[in-house]
């Protein structure tokens, strides 16, 4: 398995993604490519950039007019440690500005829609994947705001969000990534910084409101110099790449860079690495790396059908399993504790799931690790037909457990009219002949 880890010791933004995909290999040409295929009129910049005494790339957006990159930094100052970040807003423009800004900035951006954004990634030439996962960074970005002023998600119009610069962020980081061809993202705890932001709805505590509203869950902490250091956009692009966050797995790094924020801190490496190499499903769950969302209601006032008809809900919508178990509540009630196991990336649908469909009012979730070990699946032939073996292994390799396929059982026993134990049975038997020739 190709993984792709993010080391978010500084937090992440949108430039800093950028540049720790050019630092870790990405030609540099893919994201000048993507930018022009957008057709808004700007160009990319890399260059290295010490921060904290260590190099890493930093990236930057060159819109019409502006000088080099050198001269850019004077002309056009960023307005916080890492770039012009995202705020929403939902009525006539007013000034936006951030902590640690040392000069207006001179850029007259255009309010954008949700829709219109989405609109400039379709009509960009670019692959499918690259325009989905782009589409869906601005999705969540949208929702996230218009969630936080409680409107229709197209009443939010955007103005740093819909600035070209952002826009560029977004779409050249999803087709770097694309270039990777990483099979899953992981991340460690992200720190968001500390300290208050300045923008048009006021004074407002790090991490901002989008931001808070688009990590969720994560693991998060504050660490060093107060300033804004997970951006909107930084955490946007998290979502899109559905990263799990845990400790550095077992894995063999192939590739490693190192993105630039946009302030040099003396004794701060204001960076985010990335670290990109292979792994076996055997090495991630041998370092427990895995994660598991465990998700737990106390029911005492539904019925027994309302409950089942919830956990097959649960299931289809992606739940690895539900539990339902009898408990003896306060007060002599009885009631039934809902387990929900999951992906932690779909607890949040899941919890609402939970909410919306029982009478619960209330509910608890935390994240573990999950160990599990390899599986692989075995054909075998039945007197009734096809069927499969699933196999668990040790990290050895020796067989730890062999069982037949419910569902392929099932299917079999309900077609034949034969009981589902000989079924399993028989199975178990071809399985064992099968295995015994093959060896």
């Amino acid at each position: 398995m190709r993984i792709g880890y993010l080391e978010c010791f500084s937090g992440i933004s949108g430039d800093m993604l950028l540049g720790a995909l050019v630092d870790a290999g990405v030609p540099f040409s893919v994201l000048e490519d993507t930018a022009a295929s957008l057709n808004i009129g700007v160009r990319l910049e890399q260059r290295k950039a010490m921060r904290g005494g260590i190099a890493g790339t930093k990236v930057d957006v060159i819109e019409p007019g502006a000088a080099a990159s050198a001269s850019h930094q004077h002309q056009h100052p960023h307005t916080h440690e890492h770039k012009h970040e995202p705020h929403a807003h939902t009525h006539e423009p007013e000034p936006h500005s951030h902590e640690h800004k040392h000069e207006p900035h001179t850029h007259d951006h255009e309010h954008r829609s949700l829709s219109k954004i989405l609109s400039i990634i379709a009509a960009a030439p670019l692959s499918d994947r690259v325009k989905a996962q782009a589409s869906k960074a601005f999705q969540v970005l949208g929702e996230a705001e218009a969630g936080i002023h409680s409107i229709p998600v197209e009443k939010v119009h955007f103005h740093e969000v819909g600035a070209v610069d952002t826009i560029v962020d977004i779409v050249c980081s999803a087709a770097g990534i694309e270039w990777l061809k990483v099979d899953r993202w992981l991340a460690s705890p992200l720190n968001v910084g500390s300290g208050t932001v300045k923008c048009a709805h006021g004074t407002l505590p790090v991490p901002a409101p989008a931001t808070l509203a688009l990590i969720g869950d994560a693991p998060v902490y504050s660490s060093g110099t107060p300033m804004e250091r997970v951006t909107p956009t930084g955490a946007a692009l998290l979502r899109m790449l559905d990263v799990h966050y845990g400790p550095l797995p077992a894995m063999r790094v192939e590739k490693s860079g190192y993105g630039a924020g946009g302030r040099d801190i003396p004794g701060e490496p204001n960076l985010v690495r990335l670290l990109v190499g292979e792994s076996t499903a055997a090495a991630l769950s041998e370092s427990g790396a895995e994660p598991i969302a465990i998700i737990e209601a106390v029911i005492d006032d539904s019925t027994p059908q309302v409950i089942a008809y919830v956990s097959e809900l649960l299931l289809e919508s992606g739940a690895w399993d539900v539990y339902r178990t009898s408990v003896q509540m306060k007060k002599g009630r009885t009631g039934v504790e809902l387990k929900v196991l999951c992906d932690p990336s779909l607890a949040p649908a899941l919890r609402e799931i939970v909410l919306r469909e029982t009478t619960s009012i209330g509910l608890h979730w935390r994240i573990e690790n999950k160990k599990a070990l390899d599986r692989e699946f075995f054909e075998v032939s039945t007197r009734w037909g096809k069927a499969c073996i699933k196999i668990a292994r040790w990290p050895s390799g020796a067989i730890a457990n062999i069982a037949p396929e419910y569902e392929d059982c099932r299917a079999i026993a309900h077609e034949n009219k034969v009981p589902l134990k000989e079924v399993m049975q028989d199975a178990l038997h071809a399985f064992a002949h099968a295995y015994k020739e093959k060896h």
